[in-house]
C-alpha cells in the first residue's frame, strides 16, 4: 500500500502572518509531496515494508537492506517529520499546555518559559538543515533534541511530541536569513491541544 500525503487541517494561507501561503503551499505540496514519492520508489518491491507503518520502518532502520536504508531514512523521515509538524498547528494555536504536559514541563524543563528558550536554542543551534524536537525517552521523562535533515527521534527509541522544521525551505520565503524570527512566530501557531493529545497518546504506547 503506498504512502500518501496526509490531508491538511487548514488551507495554506490559514497560518498567515506566521507561515504564509505560498510556503505553505510550495512545502506541502512539492517537498512533502517528494518525500512521499521517493519512498514509495525506494520500497517497490518490499512488500512486507509496503504493509508496515512509518513509525515502525523508521524504528527499525538498522534492519533495512543497504540499498534501499538511505533512502528511507531520509524520505520515510521527512514524510513523518511533516505529518506531525502539519498536524500540530493550526489557526487557533499559540497559548501554552495544560494538564500533565504542562506539568511535566514545569518539573522537568524548568518551566514553560524555559522550555520555549531551550528549544530555540536547539532550532538555532542546528547547523545546516534539520528540526528541533521535544520528546519523550524511555524512561518516561522529557527532553529536548535536534536532529539533522530529516532524522527522526524515533530512530534512537525517542517518542517525538512536537518538532518544528527548520530546513531553510520552511521559512526563507518569508523570513530569509532570520531563523530566529520564524521559531519566535512559530510559536503562535502552535496547537496545544493537539500536542497534549499526541502526548497523552505517546504515554501509552
Amino acid at each position: 500500500m503506498a504512502f500518501k500525503l496526509p490531508e491538511l487541517n487548514y488551507s495554506f494561507d490559514a497560518l498567515e502572518p506566521h507561515i504564509d501561503k505560498l510556503t505553505m503551499e510550495t512545502h506541502y505540496s512539492k517537498h512533502h509531496q517528494a518525500y512521499v514519492d521517493n519512498l514509495n520508489k525506494a520500497l517497490e518491491g518490499h512488500d512486507n515494508l509496503q504493509n508496515m507503518e512509518i513509525e515502525e520502518i523508521l524504528k527499525s532502520l538498522d534492519g533495512l537492506p543497504e540499498s534501499i536504508r538511505k533512502a528511507v531514512r531520509n524520505n520515510g523521515g521527512g514524510h513523518y517529520n511533516h505529518s506531525i509538524f502539519w498536524d500540530i498547528m493550526s489557526p487557533e494555536g499559540g497559548g501554552a499546555p495544560e494538564g500533565d504536559l504542562a506539568s511535566k514541563i514545569d518539573e522537568e524543563l524548568g518551566g514553560f518559559e524555559k522550555f520555549k528558550e531551550d528549544f530555540k536554542k536547539a532550532a538555532l543551534g542546528q547547523f545546516g538543515s534539520g528540526w528541533a524536537w521535544l520528546v519523550l525517552g524511555e524512561d518516561g521523562k522529557l527532553s529536548i533534541e535536534a536532529t539533522p535533515n530529516q532524522d527522526n527521534p524515533i530512530s534512537n527509541n525517542r517518542k517525538p511530541i512536537l518538532g518544528i522544521d527548520v530546513w531553510e525551505h520552511a521559512y526563507y520565503l518569508k523570513y530569509m536569513n532570520r531563523r530566529a524570527d520564524y521559531i519566535d512566530s512559530w510559536w503562535n501557531v502552535v496547537d496545544w491541544k493537539k500536542v497534549v493529545k499526541r502526548f497523552k497518546g505517546l504515554k501509552t504506547k
